[in-house]
């Protein structure tokens, strides 16, 4: 390995690793990245830019990586990985990604020939005629990333798991792990999160000390204490990727601890946040800044340190700060040669100069342009200079990493100073700490995270005492310089990614495109994997200068999720193969089936009656006959798979108040509540009845195919959003069974059955449960309704269903009861008027498009989905409202699902029918229909637009039947 150094590192010497890069057989060490065992091999050309095909190397050493993207192949198989993230393994295959036949000899660098006509932009310009279809396919595959892979991993399983954490810190480096000691040791839940294959941060890759000795030691010292103690849960290999409202944050774990698992991903909800997420050193744009031997000094530092490689033998660093003098100081000592440092400032610090000893520094001065092609062998100065070198080390400054803090809604600060974007005004309860605050020196980063820690961990009743560290850095001082101004040949990157240059920024200004976030769309500046890490403020510093306005007037582009790139599997999960999901059946499915019923799957897998043909009957006869029973005589269905829960416990109260728009906390003992539940954007998730059982007991019902989801709704508001709620959910859809006596003459059947429940309207009102005896059974009878007539709903233990339906059908008998199916039950609720999920509720529609305003409480101070109602509602945009339909001619049918067009002409759709039945009462088809500003247009005339023809229909109110109650509450 031709640039290893003999000694150093954090590798392990001992554990020789063989992996193949582009076919060639290679070697490296336990603990090195794919970069830094690239390096070691003398491997400088890696890639090949993204539209140029310019050749490229490894720049920087961590996430931030814009130079090299590899593919992983085999079983590792994924692509367009930043190299310096790839954890060397044995047997580890990767390649290149854009470029063939390799990136020593890529045919796609003939775009270098015609760079000129290809600036950024111009496939908005170029690919219009005939069709920009016909060159997509052409566009996408020459698009410079790798495929997706074909096939999953062979073997192992990704995970997603949920946790609750007092305080949330995002980053070991030396003020995370700082945070976490304030927060451990006080007794906080703590979860520390550091992408890094081990803690420490920047000082992997620095020679620091702290108190005394080094400051690896230190780190050593504090994760043992951490991994010791009960109430801290340490991630190493996990980066926190997004941040989410109400302190929501997610987690990738790529190295769990078992050994079947691929990859984790965490949702966790935090009281405090801290992030100690670092900061990101710059570029500096000047003429071939991409070549391969242009590397970041903190990266050149890194490799040295932490890896044991030296990059190149013969170097310049070029810079606008002081970092770069202690990464050359380093580079010196691992017996690198360091021909000058070019200083963009005219006045260099006397304690930066003290580091590098005898280092010629070329003050007031800038790279111009970097020779070479396949490597940077020399560098032409600004003042005529020309100097010999195969590494060419850069820094720019630093910036603040806050990506996390940006996506969680805190706003920005410019510091003139730093010249950096910092954190300013937090949205939620988090704040940065260390150099992701601007506090870049090592003493003043730990200082900065201990007070910070002490005071967000104090803020949540913990009482923690601060941690004060002896540790000496070199002060910070920069002066910006956003790109070189050059007349030398070469391109001068901002983005070297994706391919940005300044001249391409410039010409986005030309054409009009002033604002950054347009900027960044015309010349897709920052758009890449690596989302501009190292060169994004160089784009918004090379704005202003051209605007000649300050960084803050053109402001940043938008951060946002994921921070680095998370697979697909680590975020759905993986699961393959055949999955059998058995009917679900009530113990009267054999009796169904013996009547001649004809079985629908019901939601959720049931299996229910749809309808029960007698001989003779069509399809629709048989509906009516159901039908005519239930509005007649009456009729009894079974309606044991809707979703039933016992709630239980002290806040089960509020906690209802918080699901449904009205209020059920209010609710007596032995009554009932129809409510509705809304979603988080204030949509229609479920209705059902809430019985009150005691103080502290509830019985909530929802529909048949939503229980489960609503089952995971009500436990991921318990679990996440209030664990501190005494509320205990208890599934019990199949614990109870129940027959739905339903008609005028249903009193009649359960006085025929026998019962001790006084069955009087006064004693046993609408929207009430009694518990009692009833056909010599147990049973608990709710007094509610989903076909608007008087009905009984008799709830009996899942052995006693079969003899109580048996015995209702023998009771009835002489009253002609009927057993009624899915189908005349879907009749009877579109005559009432009655919602259905899937109907009427189409994942578009609120409870006011539906006329159910009168169930959105205004008591409330909050409940779920009523502030993006409200938002929704002030926009006074055109909704579509519920309404009845009545065809012109009485005998046509209108298809469900059919559209509403104006006049019925073939435009845009105004609406949709949601349901069209035969109604027994009216004796003609009548229907329901969702139609922009429907309550407006009462008693005018829709049209319903076919392929072939058209129908009119009067619209009405949406009930055809008993509109004020009467007989449901008889």
């Amino acid at each position: 390995m031709d640039n290893r150094l003999p000694s150093g590192g954090r590798i392990d010497r001992s554990s020789s690793l063989s992996f193949t890069f582009n076919g060639a057989e290679m070697t490296g060490y336990a603990g090195d990245t794919l970069a830094s065992a690239l390096l070691a091999n003398g491997v400088t050309l890696t890639a090949r830019g993204f539209k140029y095909h310019r050749p490229r190397g490894i720049i920087g050493a961590g996430a931030e990586e814009p130079g090299t993207l590899v593919e992983l192949l085999g079983e590792d198989a994924s692509g367009n990985r930043p190299a310096t993230t790839v954890t060397l393994r044995d047997g580890l295959k990767a390649k290149s990604v854009n470029c063939w036949p390799s990136p020593t000899f890529d045919l796609g660098a003939v775009n270098q020939l015609i760079a000129r006509f290809i600036p950024a932009g111009f496939y908005y310009k170029t690919f219009k005629w005939p069709n920009w279809h016909l060159f997509e396919p052409s566009i996408r595959k020459a698009a410079g990333l790798a495929p997706a892979p074909a096939a999953p991993p062979s073997a192992g399983h990704f995970e997603a798991r949920n946790a609750h954490a007092d305080v949330l810190i995002a980053g070991a480096g030396p003020a995370g792990l700082v945070a976490a000691l304030v927060a451990g040791r006080a007794g906080a839940r703590v979860i520390l999160a550091d992408e890094g294959t081990e803690a420490g941060g920047a000082l992997l890759g620095r020679s620091l000390q702290i108190c005394g000795k080094p400051a690896l030691e230190w780190v050593a010292d504090a994760v043992a204490e951490l991994n010791a103690l009960p109430n801290v849960t340490h991630l190493q290999g996990a980066t926190v990727w997004a941040y989410r409202e109400h302190n929501l944050l997610c987690i990738n774990e790529k190295c769990p601890e078992h050994p079947n698992l691929l990859e984790r991903n965490w949702r966790v909800r935090a009281a405090r946040v801290i992030l100690a997420t670092g900061a990101i050193e710059r570029t500096l744009a000047f003429g071939n800044n991409d070549r391969p031997g242009v590397m970041l000094a903190s990266a050149v530092q890194t490799y040295v340190n932490r890896y044991a490689v030296r990059p190149g033998d013969q170097a310049i660093f070029f810079a606008n700060n002081n970092s770069a003098y202690q990464a050359a100081a380093d580079f010196k000592s691992a017996g690198g040669a360091v021909s000058a440092i070019v200083d963009s400032r005219g006045n260099v610090p006397d304690h930066a100069r003290a580091l590098i000893g005898d280092i010629e520094v070329v003050a007031n001065t800038h790279v111009e342009t970097a020779e070479g092609r396949g490597r940077v062998r020399a560098v032409r100065l600004s003042n005529g200079r020309r100097i010999d070198c195969d590494l060419l080390a850069v820094s720019g400054g630093w910036s603040p990493t806050v990506h996390l803090f940006s996506q969680s809604r805190g706003t920005l600060r410019y510091d003139e100073t730093l010249a950096a974007f910092l954190p300013d005004k937090p949205a939620q309860p988090c704040q940065c700490i260390g150099a992701s605050a601007g506090e870049l020196p090592l003493d003043a980063a730990l200082k900065d995270a201990s007070d910070k820690a002490v005071d967000a961990v104090a803020d949540i009743g913990f009482s923690p005492k601060p941690i004060r560290l002896d540790a000496k850095d070199t002060p910070y001082s920069v002066e910006p310089l956003w790109h070189v101004e050059s007349n030398a040949t070469g391109k001068a990157f901002l983005d070297i990614q994706n391919d940005v240059t300044v001249d391409d920024v410039h010409l986005a200004l030309r054409e009009g495109y002033s604002n950054v976030e347009h900027v960044k769309r015309y010349t897709t500046g920052g758009m890449g994997i690596d989302q501009g890490k190292t060169g994004n403020i160089n784009i918004i510093g090379t704005v202003a200068l051209a605007q000649d306005t300050a960084l803050p007037d053109v402001g940043t582009t938008t951060f946002r999720s994921p921070y680095t790139p998370v697979s697909f599997g680590a975020i759905s999960g993986l699961r393959e193969g055949s999955v059998v999901l058995p009917y679900r059946h009530t113990p009267v499915t054999k009796w169904n089936l013996d009547r001649g019923a004809f079985m629908y799957e019901a939601g959720a897998r049931w299996r229910r009656p749809g309808y029960f043909p007698q001989d003779g009957e069509t399809f629709q006869e048989t509906v009516n006959r159901e039908c005519r029973a239930v509005r007649t005589r009456v009729g009894v269905y079974d309606g044991s798979p809707l979703g039933k829960f016992e709630l239980k416990g002290r806040d089960v109260g509020r906690f209802l108040d918080l699901l449904y728009t009205n209020v059920m906390s209010t609710l007596p003992g032995g009554s009932g509540r129809y409510g509705l539940m809304l979603s988080e954007d204030g949509l229609i998730m479920d209705d059902g009845v809430v019985f009150r059982l005691d103080e502290y007991r509830w019985l909530v019902s929802t529909s048949t195919g939503h229980a489960d989801a609503i089952n995971q709704h009500m436990e991921k508001v318990l679990q996440i959003d209030h664990p501190d709620w005494q509320v205990f959910i208890t599934t019990v859809t199949s614990q109870w069974n129940n027959a739905t006596i339903c008609g005028p003459k249903a009193r009649k059947v359960m006085e025929a059955l026998g019962t001790d429940i006084d069955l009087s309207t006064e004693a046993f009102p609408f929207m009430a449960f009694r518990d009692g005896i009833v056909a010599g059974l147990p049973a608990r009878v709710c007094r509610v309704s989903f076909t608007g007539e008087l009905s009984f709903e008799v709830n009996v233990a899942p052995r006693h269903m079969l003899e109580l339906w048996e015995k209702v059908i023998e009771a009835g008998e002489p009253f002609g009861i009927e057993p009624v199916g899915s189908e005349g039950s879907h009749v009877l609720r579109v005559e009432k008027g009655f919602l259905s999920l899937g109907h009427e509720v189409d994942g578009t529609v609120d409870p006011y498009d539906l006329g159910m305003g009168w169930v959105m409480s205004k008591k409330k101070a909050n409940y779920i989905g009523r502030r993006s109602v409200e938002i929704r509602r002030a926009g006074n945009a055109v909704r579509r409202e519920l309404v009845g339909l009545l065809p012109d001619d009485p005998v046509t049918q209108i298809p469900e699902g059919a559209p509403l067009t104006p006049g019925g002409a073939k435009q845009a759709t105004e609406g949709f029918v949601t349901a069209c039945v035969w109604s027994v009462v009216q004796d003609r088809w009548v229907a329901l229909a969702l139609l922009e500003n429907g309550r407006s247009r009462l008693g005018e005339t829709a049209h319903v637009r076919l392929t072939d023809s058209t129908i009119s229909a009067t619209i009405t109110e949406p009930v055809f039947h008993d509109p004020e109650g009467e007989r449901l509450r008889s």
